[in-house]
């Protein structure tokens, strides 16, 4: 904090988010009683000033700036409906220990004016982006500076609090910061004194650094910034007596300099701008850790709102919920190690000079004592602590686009309470509750607003009823909210109107397939018409297999999703059939003449259409007798100049798993693509095309694992190294076990054995296989197979005589 009495102006400069500059801020208004506050921020916030005492208004909040667009950005341009929201709006934090925060609900509580003075956010959020991009990067190395308040961006900046660290003989600015401000406990009567000191300092620091290395004229340097600060301090001198401006201390030498009115008026000429809209929003103390605007450099929110609020003995009070919190994870931690990591604490401090402990020495005590030397219990501590998963709450009446209204709604409606930390979502669709929260979470999404990712069950259920999400709220959500918007007042209605849009604009079927999918999840029946329309245009164009390959799982997904959530699909079910057949008459032509790249592509569309197939159809309708037909047409071609060995080995193993192909059938395939006069390099990619599926058969038919065997040994020396790599690829993908075991049946081929039985291996020459089942083990599995079927154990027999186990007769 820096600051420096002019006439009837009290310049409070602060650090941004610092307890320290905001207990200073406390005493210094007090002892001004100002008549009118100025405070660092965007002028569009004065008629938002009053929410600040609300009683629903719970800090960390944040002020939010956004362009206002009447028109619709194009669907297209960003794969979300708010077009690049991120670089239209900015974020002004405040935290229940941030200077400004401190400052604005004293003056409230006052009924004190409150006017923020810094340059609009109609000029800032006008700026060319690549503009101010460059303008960054022709900026001097390193981070932000503390006293800095522009809205929250990324910019290269001096840090005037390093700066003033390494001048003091400090190498770390945070901790020489808490030794000089945070833990200063009086102010020697004068609440003036240490703001007029690091001002001082701060007028030093400016003649040296210049413009803080973001100088220039556009509508976020600081030139620009501080002119139009200097006129509204002027405006309000000439309005009240008492002027009290809380602003970053690297701003205050500028606003106490007298320039001319004519030449800051001339650096905010014809600057342009943009309608923007303001709001509150709640915020994160995760987000107040981020190097930008308000955020500046505060990697410890929760311990610096711990020091703020807490009214003594700061740090008997942070053990004490330390050990609570690892109390609570089944820490073995009593009060006697509060008591011993507090001795420690201010035994570190006293050995490093310091004149009380601050997080470092806390974290170290902490370390030692309660935590065993162990970082692991203190990464809890530091995430749950150290920086927190607070956020904050607005209230109802602070204004909001009607959309976000709706979504508001709709959250407390089904008790989707947005939080800051990630949580996971389990989800029953046959439930109404957990039906909408679906449907609302894939609104949003499509939206573009990514309140929830889908995710892996936890249970490992993959069952069409159930959903699993991983929701996490973070407070850029609400400007892609806002800039959603303009597709409609209600979540059903923008999500309607914004799948239209882009069923429009949609370039490829694939995109079309995937947008019906999209609607028939969250759930609008509006938009599925358009949609469906989308699909069958583009489906009647595209005679690409590929194309019509990729498209054809969606859809399928889509009708069967749809009947779990009790949607119409006969409109899509038609689509998908006759997809399906277009696939089933163009694949024998589109696998003709591939090279080994374009092979392996097509035979991930060949599955993906089996897939797709064996979900749309039942295994004897007649789409899928005709597809298992299209299938023996692959296989069965002989010429590997006219079909891949790829593509033949996969179709032989997708109808062996079907039950369309003997086994007699299969072992003459294999016998044709394995012999002498086929290249080796189509035979071992007939062989990785028919064992994608596993290898297991290899295990269990006889007859296929010599075939292999013998072509192996058969492949001349000069091709061998070429086929290698393929046939090591095929098998790595195999499970470990059927990797085992066949290679114990090669090594019994290797070694001239039959079927004969082999010592301690049973029938088969392989451990753990014989010929035939041993009774006795099968019978010891019956027990836990009753109990898990739920039949009821059957009546002990009475021990019988057995020839081969005289044990059974004994007793």
């Amino acid at each position: 904090m820096g600051g420096e009495q002019q006439a009837d102006v009290a310049l409070l400069g602060v650090r941004h988010h610092g307890p320290g500059s905001a207990r200073a801020v406390l005493a210094a208004l007090e002892q001004v009683k100002p008549e009118v506050l100025l405070v660092e921020g965007p002028p569009e916030a004065d008629a938002l000033v009053r929410l600040a005492a609300h009683e629903d208004m719970r800090p960390p909040v944040a002020l939010l700036a956004h362009v206002v667009t009447t028109t619709r950005p194009s669907a297209a341009a960003d794969g979300g409906a708010g077009g690049g929201a991120a670089g239209r709006a900015a974020f002004w934090p405040f935290a229940e220990f941030s200077p400004e925060w401190v400052a604005v609900r004293w003056a409230v509580e006052r009924d004190v004016p409150v006017r923020f003075i810094d340059l609009p956010a109609a000029h800032s959020l006008a700026a060319d982006p690549e503009g101010e991009r460059e303008e960054q990067e022709e900026g001097a190395e390193g981070t932000q500076g503390e006293g800095d308040g522009a809205p929250e961006r990324r910019e290269a900046r001096v840090d005037p609090i390093a700066v003033l660290a390494r001048a003091a003989g400090h190498d770390d600015p945070e901790r020489w910061w808490e030794d000089v401000v945070e833990h200063r406990l009086d102010h020697d009567g004068d609440a003036l004194a240490p703001f007029a000191a690091l001002a001082e300092a701060m007028a030093a620091l400016r003649e040296r650094c210049g413009d803080g290395a973001h100088g220039g004229t556009g509508p976020r340097s600081d030139a620009v910034r501080e002119a139009h600060m200097r006129l509204r301090v002027r405006d309000a001198r000439r309005a009240y007596d008492r002027v009290a401006v809380v602003c970053g201390a690297w701003h205050v030498p500028a606003l106490a300099d007298r320039v001319p009115v004519g030449a800051d008026r001339q650096l905010l000429k014809g600057l342009p701008k943009v309608k923007v809209g303001m709001t509150w929003v709640p915020w994160t103390h995760r987000r107040l850790g981020h190097w930008s605007g308000y955020g500046a450099g505060i990697e410890s929110p929760g311990w610096y709102r711990h020091l703020f609020t807490s009214p003594d003995r700061p740090l008997v009070r942070w053990m004490t919920r330390v050990a609570g919190l690892l109390r609570e994870e089944d820490r073995p931690v009593s009060s006697a190690h509060v008591i011993e990591a507090v001795r420690l604490a201010d035994t570190l401090a006293a050995v490093r000079g310091r004149p009380l402990p601050g997080l470092g020495e806390a974290t170290d005590a902490v370390r030692a004592v309660m935590c065993e030397g162990s970082d692991v219990p203190l990464a809890l501590v530091h995430d749950r602590m150290v920086v927190g998963d607070d956020i904050g709450e607005v209230p109802d009446e602070a204004p909001a686009v009607p959309l976000h209204q709706d979504l508001t709604r709709l959250q407390r409606t089904l008790r989707l309470k947005p939080e800051a930390h990630e949580r996971e979502l389990d989800l029953d669709l046959r439930k109404d509750t957990d039906a909408a929260r679906s449907r609302l979470l894939h609104r949003l999404r499509l939206l573009g607003v990514p309140w929830g990712e889908p995710t892996a069950s936890r249970t490992g259920s993959t069952g069409t009823f159930r959903e699993s999400w991983r929701l996490s709220w973070e407070p850029e959500l609400a400007v892609r909210v806002a800039e959603a918007g303009v597709w409609g007042t209600t979540v059903l209605a923008a999500a309607s109107a914004y799948a239209e849009d882009r069923a429009e604009r949609a370039s490829g079927l694939a995109g079309a397939t995937a947008l019906a999918e999209q609607c028939l999840l969250a759930g609008l029946p509006d938009a599925l018409p358009a949609v469906m329309r989308a699909v069958a245009d583009r489906a009647a164009l595209d005679a690409d297999v590929g194309h019509l390959a990729r498209a054809l799982p969606a859809l399928v997904r889509s009708a069967r999703y749809g009947d779990v959530r009790g949607t119409d699909t006969t409109a899509l079910r038609r689509v998908a059939e006759g997809l399906a057949e277009r696939i089933r008459v163009g694949l024998p032509p589109a696998c003709t003449g591939l090279d080994a790249d374009g092979a392996a592509q097509m035979r991930g569309h060949l599955d993906d259409a089996h897939a797709a197939l064996s979900l749309l159809a039942p295994a004897r309708d007649p789409l899928r007798e005709r597809w298992a037909d299209t299938l023996r047409t692959l296989a069965g071609r002989e010429d590997p100049s006219v079909v891949p060995g790829l593509l033949r080995g996969r179709a032989a193993r997708i109808l062996l798993d079907d039950d369309r192909l003997t086994a007699d059938d299969t072992a003459r395939l294999m016998g044709l693509a394995l012999s002498a006069a086929a290249p080796p390099a189509d035979a071992a990619a007939w062989i990785e095309g028919f064992l994608a599926g596993g290898g297991m058969l290899l295990v269990h038919d006889e007859r296929l694992l010599p075939l292999l065997d013998g072509w192996l040994a058969s492949v001349p020396a000069h091709a061998f190294t070429d086929v290698l790599p393929l046939l090591r690829r095929t098998f790595a993908g195999l499970d470990p076990g059927v990797r085992r075991t066949v290679g114990e049946l090669a090594r019994r081929l290797a070694g001239g054995g039959t079927a004969g039985a082999s010592a301690g291996t049973g029938g088969t020459g392989v451990p753990g296989f014989a010929d035939l089942p041993d009774p006795e083990r099968a019978e010891a599995v019956l027990p836990v197979l009753r109990l898990l079927l739920g039949r009821a154990p059957a009546t002990p027999a009475a021990p019988q005589d057995h020839p081969t186990h005289p044990e059974r007769t004994a007793g």
